[in-house]
């Protein structure tokens, strides 16, 4: 084809879109030079989906209990009434069916998949729901692990959630990338640990939400301090936490601290987190609905 006629079926095809063009460019595919509004890239949820508040849990780096910390929300929110459900989008790592004792596979229906459910009710989606062992590793590079992402926000039944807890790899990498820019979350919650390098990671993961237009609703401290069970002494194992200057610095008014829990990790590996309770998180958790609701 020649570059006149090229030109002139471009000349076409945009006088025919203009002719049946209803102005209403967010419902909108197509690419013109009368759009207005940008077009919707937001990932869609499955038809017989329907999630009013998603929350992304992130973390600078690894190790600082993430996952701990997803698994205990998603708990305590269940306990107060609501329904709420796990993506596990640390394709590569995934650990929130261990901690929950999923063993259930996920089930494909001629509608979608169908999410795992913890004893206490938590519905969950990992890539560990779907290999054939829990140690398979997935050997994915990067725009493969963020279709994946999307699909299980996309392609899953979650049916009717109140709260879609998004468990997010360490860093700021192909997946947070994803989640920001595609999927439709209220704001996120920073994970952390009282060391010498916080402030740092946590600028990171501050400044990352920051640039994405991405609110951050809250910070969370885990391993802040041990209380002696003896002396009821506080103790600061890792170092005098700076979380309060940190969330100060950067106007973040909704902070918790958990402590060192000693038995945590056998709870974790046994698959019993709904077991637990931590009072430090209750206050907060009201306050984090609070402010998406």
């Amino acid at each position: 084809m020649t570059e006149q006629s090229t030109e002139a079926v471009a000349e076409n095809t945009e006088e025919s879109t203009s002719e049946e063009c209803d102005n209403q460019c967010s419902s909108c595919g197509s690419d013109c030079s009368s759009r207005t509004e940008p077009q919707d890239i937001k990932a869609k949820l499955h038809p017989q989906s329907n999630v009013k508040h998603s929350i992304a849990v992130v973390s600078g780096k690894g190790g600082v209990g993430k996952t701990l910390l997803t698994s205990l929300l998603a708990s305590a929110i269940k306990k107060q009434g609501h329904s709420v459900g796990v993506l596990d989008a640390d394709i590569t790592g995934p650990s929130i069916p261990r901690a929950f004792g999923i063993e259930d596979k996920l089930r494909a229906t001629v509608q979608g998949l169908l999410p795992s459910v913890s004893k206490g009710g938590v519905q969950v989606v990992s890539t560990n729901l779907i290999l054939p062992e829990e140690s398979t590793p997935v050997l994915w590079r990067g725009p493969v692990i963020a279709g994946m992402v999307k699909q299980f926000y996309s392609e899953v039944i979650w049916g009717d959630l109140d709260y879609l807890l998004i468990d997010m790899p360490p860093g700021t990498g192909d997946v947070p990338l994803t989640v920001y820019q595609s999927l439709p979350i209220d704001g996120i919650v920073i994970v952390t640990a009282p060391q010498d390098l916080v402030s740092m990671i946590v600028g990171k993961a501050i400044n990352m939400a920051d640039m994405m237009n991405i609110p951050v609703l809250g910070i969370v401290e885990n391993m802040a301090y041990f209380e002696c069970p003896g002396c009821n002494e506080r103790h600061d194992i890792f170092g005098v936490s700076q979380i309060k200057e940190i969330a100060a610095e950067n106007n973040i008014d909704l902070i918790a601290q958990i402590p060192i829990v000693p038995n945590i990790s056998s709870v974790m590996d046994s698959g019993s987190i709904e077991s637990i309770n931590v009072d430090s998180l209750d206050e907060f958790v009201k306050a984090l609905q609070a402010k998406v609701e």
